[in-house]
């Protein structure tokens, strides 16, 4: 059995002081309101548009505070150190929304390689994170993203296969920089109808980069009903090539989205039936890549308190160490400590995911954060029930 405990808020909260406790137990409180959400989700990008100074203030002190690790590489460091004391780690992500146009790609290759010799001189910092669409146009990987039935795709235009070329050098480049550092890439999920370019590309830079050790992972969204299938399948893919396959398991993050355009497209909508449908494919991915962890390095990416216990008991059940190297648990910065520290407490690799980036850029990510928090049945009850009970614990001291 396992020894470990989600519910010990002594170590999910060792690293907060009573002040960031009590700003962490006001945010939440307030997000626990039903109205609180919806109302604020879209009247804040507005008044940070506004130019109201108290408005920048009264964020920077509450959700970004919460959320986010800086407005700066280098103002993220004080995070990562405080996070290093306590054996986390960090995933590393440049949190801006991606802009159209060439220059624009260009500038996001040259963050995403600056931010890659940043992680390399911080001991605590194994990956970054990249959005594809960061670096491609949105309209480019729509058309790829048919070229499987059109048999010909993009290749009948000459301008977009120059276009498509240019972005795999971007790729190429920003994988180059991570495995001479010795960082980790994890190749962000996106919308189902512009992912299977992503998949191509990323298995393409997989089969270069991930011969000798994981330099590259796939995002896998285990809320579609074909990604554990894809799993297996791009396993053996891997195993044909001779490479190692890197998969970063999660549940999912736009699934109102995706099933709205199923409907108003009028084809199956990607997206499980149920929440039990997801959490099964969940569990069974995380199953398949221990059992097959001499060819699959796994980042579990949850803040699912019972696929952390399986990961747990799975290395424990088989006698793997908690650190090996191909097995990485991570949650959200500002979310989930009871998971993160108390997996680093028994020795697991565990990461923290710390968005960086000027408040004005990065509020389409607080505003996709608070959603989340709301949307998940019982999350901000959750994180508010556990800093409450850690507020009692450090009262009675």
């Amino acid at each position: 059995m396992a020894t470990i405990s989600f519910d010990n808020t002594e170590n999910a909260f060792a690293y907060k002081s009573d002040k960031d406790l009590s700003r962490a137990k006001f945010l939440f409180n307030t997000m626990n309101y039903p109205f609180f959400v919806p109302l604020g989700t879209r009247i804040t990008p507005i008044l940070v548009k506004g130019k109201f100074p108290f408005i920048n203030k009264l964020i920077r002190d509450t959700i970004f505070k919460q959320f986010v690790g800086g407005e700066s590489l280098e103002a993220t460091k004080v995070t990562c150190e405080l996070l290093k004391k306590y054996d986390v780690q960090v995933i590393l992500d440049y949190a801006v929304e991606g802009k159209e146009g060439e220059a624009n790609f260009d500038h996001a290759t040259d963050v995403f390689i600056k931010v890659i010799n940043f992680a390399a001189t911080q001991s605590n910092i194994p990956f970054i994170s990249v959005k594809v669409t960061g670096i491609a146009r949105f309209g480019l990987l729509e058309t790829l993203n048919e070229a499987p039935r059109l048999r010909s795709g993009v290749h009948d235009h000459e301008e977009e296969s120059a276009e498509l070329e240019r972005v795999k050098d971007r790729m190429y480049a920003i994988c180059s920089a991570a495995a001479e550092k010795n960082i980790g890439v994890l190749i962000d999920a996106e919308d189902s109808w512009i992912q299977d370019p992503i998949d191509k590309l990323t298995m393409e830079m997989m089969a270069e980069f991930n011969k000798e050790k994981v330099v590259v992972y796939n995002t896998m969204q285990l809320y579609r009903h074909d990604r554990l299938e894809f799993l297996k399948l791009s396993h053996k893919i891997a195993q044909q090539q001779n490479f190692l396959l890197g998969a970063k398991l999660v549940r999912g993050a736009y699934m109102e989205k995706e099933r709205e355009r199923a409907l108003s497209k009028n084809y199956l909508s990607p997206i499980q039936a149920t929440k039990e449908d997801t959490d099964r494919d969940f569990n069974l991915a995380v199953r398949y890549c221990i059992e097959n962890i001499n060819s699959v390095s796994t980042i579990i990416a949850s803040h699912n308190e019972q696929s952390s216990m399986l990961g747990y008991e799975l290395l424990k059940g088989k006698n793997l160490p908690f650190n090996h190297p191909h097995v990485h648990f991570s949650q959200l910065f500002g979310m989930s400590d009871n998971i993160t520290f108390n997996l680093a407490k028994e020795g697991c690799n565990v990461s923290k995911y710390l968005p960086f980036g000027p408040i004005k850029d990065v509020i389409p990510y607080l505003m996709r954060r608070a959603q989340e928090n709301s949307s998940v049945k019982g999350q901000t009850g959750r994180e508010l029930t556990l800093i409450k009970r850690e507020v009692a614990r450090r009262k009675l001291k």
